[in-house]
């Protein structure tokens, strides 16, 4: 398996071609970018799922971080979430997954959180894109309330724009796995 620095490298050149978008968007946050980082296409590519799985277990790993299962907010989260681990099972480490919804089902179990996921556990959780950090503190909510122990949050990119420290302000620590400064974005 190529080394942290590698697989940064080959996540920054697969982001920049797949999902990197220049122009005039309105964010999530009602914010105007010159840029855009639709991640998913880059996440739910092959390639893409290896790098992704590949580097995020290293970063759990330096991180010093071992939990049961790895999850986030659908749908950004949910390839990141499958890719570590997959990757972890292909190293014979046992890691599960799990997805947190936006909208609870209104029929069925109704769970909030579906997957591998037990109240209780150690879980750490997957963003793909950390704007404002929103969606991660929704997932840390969710896990919270579900009597999951959240040890921090883990992103495959950080647009640098205060959402790290949204969440580290809460107590939990980020890790990520490139930013746009890495990327060469900044709003002009």
């Amino acid at each position: 398996m190529p080394h942290s620095d590698d697989l940064r490298a080959r996540l920054r050149a697969l982001l920049l071609d797949r999902s990197v978008a220049r122009g005039d968007f309105v964010l999530a946050s009602g914010r105007r970018s010159s840029f855009y980082i639709d991640a998913r296409r880059t996440t739910m590519a092959g390639e893409g799922l290896a790098v992704v799985g590949a580097l995020g277990l290293e970063c759990l790993r330096a991180r010093g971080w071992m939990p049961a299962a790895v999850g986030g907010l659908t749908l950004g989260a949910d390839p990141v979430a499958y890719a570590i681990a997959a990757a972890a099972y292909a190293q014979h480490v046992s890691l599960d997954a799990f997805t947190v919804r936006k909208v609870l089902k209104g029929h069925g179990s109704g769970r909030h959180i579906e997957g591998c996921f037990a109240p209780g556990a150690a879980v750490v959780v997957v963003e793909d894109v950390i704007t404002t950090g929103g969606s991660a503190l929704a997932a840390i909510a969710a896990v919270l309330a579900e009597g999951g122990r959240v040890l921090g949050v883990l992103a495959v990119v950080d647009r640098d724009e205060g959402g790290r420290a949204a969440i580290e302000h809460v107590g939990y620590p980020v890790e990520t796995m490139v930013n746009a400064h890495s990327l060469g974005l900044k709003d002009a």
